[in-house]
């Protein structure tokens, strides 16, 4: 940053107004990255301002792909911001950034840029979907994931695929746990299953071990919606195949929610078997992680787990009382 800064006191506006835009686009890309890995929002925050000020000179109509690139830079720092703060105002401009983006990024002209923009764009609209009550924002994150899905193909970029296609079941099953029905879900483990099928263990564990805790969260839910319990089974077993790679000491709040939901699982299995011993084990999971996310400053997860743990607390209790 510091010699980015440096270059600015020389290469001026006025005197070079391109190479000052680029260097300032430079100079967000070194701030949105340190803010990324800080708690606060301050790096981001001027990460912002830098790519406003090169999109003064970067204009569309003089550097149509600078300034789609830019715009694209601008978007990713301020949907790092809308995720850190519990409004929408940031995401709104993220959006607002990669849907400018895509008019100069185009699928002829640039696809795999255009299918990376779509992507980012469907993860903004996601994170504004799930903060409102429709289900407008996250249709629409399910259509950017498609659209990207046509570039970023399995042949071409396995591992891109393969993130896409979570990204996607990761809506999917937003969507369906707003609905009363089971085809949102059934394609959210769909979409699960196929990104397992590129993010395999020996590659990257802890991705798949990712796809394997959201598959038994849409699992999980379907369980709960059907009279049987082979999908509460199968959630359990994806659980605890994440848990092979999340260690709690590798990744101490990915294992707490895998260990956690395993356990919320575990207790809908113990309500319909009549099992005090898995009611036990289940309450012993779901206090674990609801102690473990506490802790570690997570205070969402934590009252999650703390809204099961009574559940549990009364399956045990039904059960014992016999």
């Amino acid at each position: 940053m510091a010699a980015y800064r440096a270059a600015l006191e020389e290469m001026t506006r006025d005197r070079v107004p391109l190479d000052w835009a680029a260097t300032q686009n430079n100079l967000g890309n070194a701030l949105a990255a340190l803010g990324g890995r800080e708690s606060g929002t301050a790096r981001l925050e001027q990460a912002v301002s830098a790519y406003r000020a090169a999109l003064a000179e970067r204009t569309r109509d003089r550097v149509a792909l600078g300034w789609a690139v830019t715009q694209n830079n601008l978007g990713n720092a301020l949907a790092t911001l809308g995720g850190r703060e519990s409004g929408t105002a940031w995401l709104e401009q993220a959006v607002a950034a990669y849907r400018a983006a895509l008019e100069e990024m185009t699928r002829d002209r640039v696809p795999l840029d255009w299918a990376a923009t779509q992507t980012n764009l469907g993860a903004a609209l996601r994170t504004l979907g799930e903060r409102e009550s429709g289900t407008t924002r996250l249709e629409e994150a399910v259509a950017a994931y498609h659209a990207a899905l046509e570039e970023r193909t399995r042949d071409r970029v396995p591992l891109d695929w393969a993130m896409t296609q979570n990204n996607l079941g990761l809506v999917l099953a937003t969507l369906g746990e707003r609905e009363s029905g089971t085809a949102r879900l059934e394609q959210a483990m769909s979409a699960y299953r196929a990104a397992l099928e590129e993010w395999t263990r020996d590659r990257v564990p802890l991705n798949w071990a990712t796809a394997q805790n959201n598959l038994g969260n849409a699992l999980q839910t379907l369980g709960q919606r059907e009279s049987g319990t082979a999908r509460l089974e199968q959630a359990v077993a994806a659980y605890r195949a994440a848990l092979e790679e999340q260690t709690r000491d590798r990744v101490p709040l990915g294992w707490a929610m895998s260990f956690g939901n395993q356990g919320v699982a575990l207790m809908h299995l113990a309500d319909r078997r009549d099992d005090a011993a898995m009611a036990e084990t289940a309450l012993r999971q779901i206090e674990t992680a609801r102690d473990v996310t506490r802790d570690g400053g997570h205070a969402v997860n934590a009252v999650y787990y703390e809204s099961q743990l009574l559940n549990a607390r009364a399956v045990l209790g039904r059960l014992r009382a016999g």
